[in-house]
This record gives C-alpha cells, structure tokens and sequence, in this order.
C-alpha cells in the first residue's frame, strides 16, 4: 500500500503530516484545512486553488545556489543566469510574487509571444529578457523598443528570415540592436514526454548550414557585436540525463566554433529547460539530481571551452517546471460517494426473499476476521448470478436493490476486519469494490495535463490522516464528460477513507499543478478556474490570505465567449416577472460550480 500517499517521494519535504492533517513545513506550520476553512468562512466556494510564493523563493534559491556552488567547486569562469517562460504560467498572482522573490538573484523572464513580451517588458526591471518562437516585424520592433527602453534583452533568432528582419529594422528604426542570439537545431533529442521539443527534426533552430550563413549576414551587415548567446532546448522535465551530455558537447563546439571565427562577443550558452520535476507518488522516476545536472553543465562546457582555447561561457537556464510546479495546490470538497445509497437503512428486504438474497444477510450477519475474505469474494459471485437473474426476469428491482445494498455492505465490513496492509488480493477484485468520489471540479479546467497527456499528479486527502484508507478510489469531476474520470489504477492504487459525508466534510488535493495547469485550463462545459488565493507569511511566521482571485462569475464567462450579456439578460426579463427575474439574475451573478452543503 503507498505510504503517506508518497509525499517522501513527491514534496520535496514541503508538506508533512502532523495529528492526521497535512501541514506546510514552513514557519507556523499551518494545515491545509486550515486554509481551506478560512478561505471558506469569506464565502468563497467550490474548488480552491492555493499559491504558495514562500516555495516559488524556494525553488529559485535551490536554482542558483546549486549552479553557484558547482561554479565555485570547478572553479569556472562563467557566470549562471536564469530566465522564467511565461508560458508556464503568466497569472499576475503567480508572476509578481516570482519577479519579487527573484530580484537578488536578477532572475530574468523569457517571453514567446507579443503578449508576453508586453509582460516582460512592463514588470522586469533590471534582468534579462530573452524572446523565443517565431517572431514577425512587430515583434522585432517591440525587441529594439525594450532594448530602448534600457531592457538587457536577447532576441533568440529562430530561422534566418528572422535576423535579416532584425538586419531591416535595424536600417529603418536608427535604434540600437538588442542582443541577438541564435537556437541551434541539435542532432540530439532529450528524453521523457516532451523529447521531440530537440532534435534534427525539431521545428525550431537553425541547421549547421544557416548557423554559417547567420553569422556571415551578421558580419556584413556589422551586428556580430549583437550576437552574445546560442540557444537550445531538448526537451522539458527529462527524466535522465544522458541526452543532456550529449547536447551539451554538441553546443559546446558550435559556441567555440562561433568564438574562433570571431564572435568575440559570444559569452553565453542557453540550455534551455529539461529539469524535471517528481509528478510519482509510488516511486522515483527522476534518475538524477539538481545537483548533478548542474555539475554536469559546468564540467562539460570548462572541458570544452578549455580544448577549443576559448573562454567559459555563461550559462542561461529557463527551466519554468522547475520553478512554478510545487507552488500551487489545487483543493477541492467531494459532494458525494456513490455507494451512500447502498447503506442498511435503505434495504427492503421482504418475509420471503430468494435464497441467494438470504444467503447474503447471512454472510453480512455471520462474518468474522477469519472468513472476511472468502465471504466477500462469496458476496460478489452472488451479486453477479441475481443481477442475471433480473435480467431473465427472476427476481424484482426490491430484490436486485436488496443484493447491491448486502453486497456493498458485506465488502465495507470485510475491508474493516481484515486491516489490510498487503492489497495484493484485493487488487483482483478491486473493479468490483472501488468507490467512485464525486469532487465539485472539472479536470478539464484544473488538470487539463491529467486529460490531455494523462500526466500524474500526486493526490491525497488533507485530513483523516491518522486512519487507514480502505476504498480503492475512482475520481469523478462535475463535467457532463465521461473523460473526467481519474479511474482507478490497480498498478498505481489511489486509497482514500470511507467518510459519511452527511457528519464530517473530506478534501482532496491536488498536488504539483503550478506549471501549465492554469493557462492551459478550459472551460468545458463553461466551468472557469476555481478560486485562487496567494498564502502569505508574515515577519512573525503567521498566515496571511492575499490576492483572491474568485471564479469567474457565469455572466463573465458568457461574455468571454462573445455573448451579448445584455441581450441576455434582456431577453430572460421580457419572459418572467420582477421577482423570478431577479432570482435568476442572481444566479447569473454566481460561479458555475456545485452548491451543496460542504461545497
């Protein structure tokens, strides 16, 4: 069985469990519950999304020290620099708190869009901007404004009709070049999900051949003193470090190949992303450590800068998983266990019931630690022959209702004597007694990874942590979508407790959803993002809740997608009188998430 749901594998020692309920291991030490219950005393319901930026510094500080330390322990000449990619995630909430725990380490942004560009060229002060992706006039344009504006930027040229853009608004603009960079088209790829991001048939970067050719354009058109950065990327979160090396030595000879044809201003390699981050509950799958890939950077580039005769070059890392992932917790209520209808209270059982339904309150009445196993397995073949029965018209729907209630009850029992700590048996049969919880949020929105890639995300409840979980877990969301479904996996079992949700509240969380999850969210079945809010510690270590971002109201949502609100609600008030009418404005005024007595 997994024990504490993992968090020794996935947490990065960021969470513990202390009197049955998960905390923070940070200052005070709160519990999530805690949170969860103040948030939810402002009145804000549904599902929470919680940001921690205390774990945003955490990891920035994790970043640099490391890359210093191995700096400082091969004695390398280069300096390390690191750049977050707003693509991950480019919230306000998120990015503001990042800039701010950045500042001392002049960690710099990375945009891949005119938007984004916008972002980092309003909210970054004095540390690096690089641009990636494909780049039009306009874009170009906004690079040299920045640059103008007093910006340390690099535009990261990804094709050669993008330098002889930057070579024309250099000629009609009269303002000075940003720094220019060039993505080389790697013949090594990376490992894991997202290897085909590297690779001689990536669809980013420049062939050996245009590499030649941009740095000839670069010397006629007197602008090699721009070129300042080559630039890579083999893959996001790799979960071995092999195809590392391999990039690295290669783009460690086209930047000492550069230098020696006379890029005297090339000084720095980007590595781009790739380091991965622990999504596993059950066991590692990360075959390397921060450490280690940091060392192996600084080594291979000294080896190589050190062979060619050219001096060490900086180094520009933009791993945004790394960063952003663990500092965001999705929580949300579940609304219902789909066997509460299979309690005692609602048997039928009549003065002349059919052996098979009596047999079953036998073995519900009879059974003992020592025969808990056989009459659950018993129960369940009875179950199946009275469910054919009903088919073939042999019993009636009180007698099918009568079988599902004493079977349900029989497995409950069963599971409660025998204590499991080895569920290898039950993992046989585990379809047959799973529990389906019912959670007041849409995967599509909040976990559009676990939809679109079937990416893991560790899971756990936020309390009950002093008591076994005996149900074999399948997790369903409020969508009207047979895809928001995490179905139980025997291979990588989900437990959780067996809680009457008409006595105590039970929330699942959702751990490691800070990279992605939120841009990339959508509003199937118009469902918006759940309630957001930044956890704060003061100078005394005490919580405070700032920033909250509420669901989007369902008015709001229409008029994201292009609806005429106020032809809405136009309409809707011709057809109902002043008192409905106002009834359902209010509603209009409300979130699309569920409403129920632990919402």
């Amino acid at each position: 069985m997994l024990k504490n749901f993992g968090i020794d594998i996935w947490s990065n020692n960021n969470f513990i469990i202390e009197e049955g309920k998960l905390k923070l291991n940070y200052k005070s030490k709160p519990s999530l519950i805690s949170l969860v219950k103040s948030i939810r005393d402002k009145n804000y319901k549904g599902p929470l999304l919680f940001r921690f930026p205390h774990l945003i510094e955490k990891q920035i500080n994790r970043l640099y020290d490391t890359y210093n330390s191995a700096i400082k322990e091969y004695s390398y000449k280069g300096s390390f620099n690191a750049v977050f990619p707003l693509k991950v995630n480019q919230y306000p909430t998120f990015i503001k708190p990042l800039i701010k725990a950045g500042e001392k380490h002049n960690y710099g942004l990375e945009a891949g869009s005119k938007a984004e560009l916008f972002i980092a060229m309003t909210y970054n002060k004095n540390a690096p901007i690089t641009v990636n992706g494909f780049k039009d006039k306009e874009m170009i344009h906004l690079g040299f404004i920045a640059k103008k504006m007093g910006h340390n930027i690099t535009l990261i040229i990804e094709g050669l009709n993008e330098l002889e853009t930057i070579i024309e608004v250099a000629k009609e603009t009269k303002l000075e070049s940003p720094n220019i960079g060039i993505r080389v088209r790697l013949f090594n790829s990376g490992s894991g999900a997202w290897a085909k991001s590297g690779g001689i048939d990536s669809k980013f970067g420049l062939s050996s051949t245009e590499i030649l050719e941009a740095y000839d354009q670069l010397e006629k058109n007197n602008l090699c003193e721009y070129l300042t950065m080559i630039h890579f990327h083999i893959g996001s979160s790799m979960n071995s470090i092999k195809p590392l090396k391999n990039a690295l030595k290669e783009s460690g000879h086209i930047y000492a190949e550069l230098k020696n044809l006379g890029a005297t201003n090339l000084s720095a390699i980007n590595i781009g992303g790739g380091l991965a981050v622990e999504y596993s509950q059950f066991n590692r799958t990360i075959n390397y450590s921060l450490q280690e890939f940091a060392s192996d950077v600084i080594f291979t580039l000294k080896n190589i800068a050190k062979q060619k005769g050219v001096e060490e070059p900086n180094i520009f890392t933009e791993s945004g998983r790394f960063i952003s992932a663990s500092s965001a917790v999705l929580i949300t209520p579940v609304l219902e266990l789909f066997s509460a209808e299979y309690e005692a209270a609602h048997l039928r059982l009549k003065k002349k019931n059919p052996p098979l339904i009596e047999e079953l309150n036998e073995l519900f009445k009879d059974m003992k630690k020592r025969n808990a196993l056989e009459y659950m397995h018993d129960s369940i073949d009875h179950l199946d022959s009275l469910l054919k029965l009903f088919d073939l018209g042999y019993i009636d729907l009180e007698d099918r209702s009568n079988a599902e209630i004493l079977t349900n009850l029989i497995i409950k029992k069963a599971i409660s004597f025998l204590e499991v700590d080895d569920y290898e048996e039950l993992k046989r049969i585990d379809n047959k007694i799973q529990e389906k919880y019912l959670l007041n949020f849409s995967i599509f929105q909040s976990l559009p990874d676990f939809w679109g890639i079937k990416q893991e995300f560790p899971i756990m409840p936020i309390t009950h942590l002093d008591k076994k979980p005996t149900r074999s877990a399948s997790i369903w969301d409020i969508t009207c979508d047979s895809d928001g479904e995490i179905e139980f996996n025997p291979n990588k079992p989900l437990y959780l407790h067996d809680v009457d949700l008409d006595k105590e509240e039970y929330f699942i969380g959702f751990f490691q959803v800070g990279a992605y999850q939120d841009v990339l969210g959508m509003k199937h079945n118009l469902f918006s993002h759940p309630t957001e809010v930044n956890v704060i510690f003061n100078k005394n270590g005490e919580v405070e809740l700032e920033d909250v971002v509420e669901s989007q109201k369902i008015i709001d949502i229409l008029d994201d997608i292009d609806y005429d609100t106020n032809e809405i609600k136009s309409i809707l008030n011709e057809k109902l009188d002043k008192n409905i009418y106002s009834i359902l404005e209010n509603y209009l005024y409300d979130n699309s998430y569920l409403k129920t007595t632990w919402s």
